[in-house]
């Protein structure tokens, strides 16, 4: 019988494991509860790559400092947005105000049975269904009352903290973040240098072409529903269209979405425009996945498609429509790291080859 055999532990590795994971506990909980921070950190950085190429431009052409050149991308775009809004918002505030002064008499033709919506009432019993819970519960229990002015404020708020802080982290990131990058390269090796250089760029091309396409193909969603809309004569066709381009910036399920909502309004109006909403969505979803998205992210993102799934619902689990919004461009940047790292791995397994090969 062979002998037992004891492992003597110093009492010093002891408590430098468990002071280890003590730390490592901290730090998670400490991530885990700034995570929304973190992802608007997160989108800062990808909207500072994303327009870095633009402000370079400016720079270079109006040889200005580089801060002057960011203020006048911030300038331009607020021109942009202004614009777009002051064309749309007209007919999108009477569209929006039709549509709430409509929306009694669709309430009064549900509780009378009449009207396209009118089947809920005379088929399902939908309004003395919705008094009972009143009675029983209140609207209070109905609705889910019970926090919701707080948590629709809170809501609100936090938006709005969100979209400054961003804005603000986006212009620091472009004013200085060329500094602190070429600050992380001198702290490396001159031999390793070119390597992360050349990471860099790529995962630079990886999130600008997403952000980029993102922005182009959602444009062409909204414009092209909007078109379909005014062609069917379907009511608040600005405003659908709108809400469509806002949804397709959310991958795989905002396209979706939208066309539930946008469908719904169309068999509403009429079932010839519902049955024409109904193909054009199902038809330019295909065109949407098949064409656009291979053509502009093709050469920039390159993910698969169960890639892209598993990284929207971990992103959107986290941190909401932001956390999905990023997830793409956080898995592109993750594939140019690990096909860094394998085409190294595959230079360090031909090395060790060639010894060999020469000395047989």
């Amino acid at each position: 019988m062979s002998a037992e055999r004891l492992l003597d532990v110093r009492t010093r590795t002891v408590l430098r494991v468990l002071a280890t994971a003590i730390v490592v506990a901290v730090v998670l909980e400490l991530v885990w509860v700034a995570r929304h921070v973190f992802s608007w950190i997160l989108i800062a950085l990808f909207l500072a790559v994303a327009l870095d190429p633009f402000v370079s431009w400016v720079e270079r052409r109006a040889r200005m400092k580089r801060g002057a050149a960011i203020g006048c991308v911030y300038l331009f775009l607020t021109l942009a947005i202004a614009g777009i809004g002051s064309t749309f918002a007209p007919k999108l505030v009477s569209e929006v105000n039709g549509f709430v002064n409509a929306t009694p008499g669709y309430i009064h033709d549900l509780t009378q049975g009449r009207g396209r919506l009118g089947f809920l009432e005379t088929k399902y019993q939908i309004v003395e269904k919705v008094q009972k819970q009143v009675k029983d519960g209140g609207a209070k229990r109905l609705l889910g009352l019970s926090g919701a002015a707080v948590a629709v404020t809170k809501s609100v708020i936090t938006m709005i903290v969100a979209t400054v802080t961003i804005v603000f982290l986006t212009f620091f990131m472009l004013l200085e973040g060329r500094g602190w990058v070429e600050r992380f390269y001198r702290l490396l090796s001159e031999e390793s240098q070119p390597r992360w250089r050349g990471i860099g760029r790529d995962i630079s091309r990886t999130v600008g072409g997403y952000v980029t396409g993102n922005l182009l193909i959602s444009l062409v969603a909204g414009v092209s529903a909007t078109v379909v809309l005014l062609i069917m004569d379907v009511p608040y066709a600005v405003a659908l269209g709108l809400l469509v381009a806002v949804l397709d910036l959310i991958p795989l399920a905002g396209a979706t979405l939208a066309g539930i909502v946008v469908v719904g309004v169309a068999f509403l109006h009429s079932v010839p425009a519902g049955v024409v909403l109904l193909l054009f969505v199902v038809v330019y979803q295909q065109v949407e996945n098949h064409f656009l998205q291979p053509v502009i992210y093709g050469r920039t993102v390159q993910l698969s498609p169960l890639v892209v799934l598993m990284a929207v619902l971990v992103g959107a689990e986290l941190a909401g429509i932001l956390g999905a919004l990023a997830a793409i461009p956080v898995a592109g940047t993750i594939q140019v790291l690990v096909r860094d790292l394998l085409a190294q791995r595959a230079v360090r397994q031909g090395q060790r080859l060639q010894p060999a090969s020469a000395d047989s």
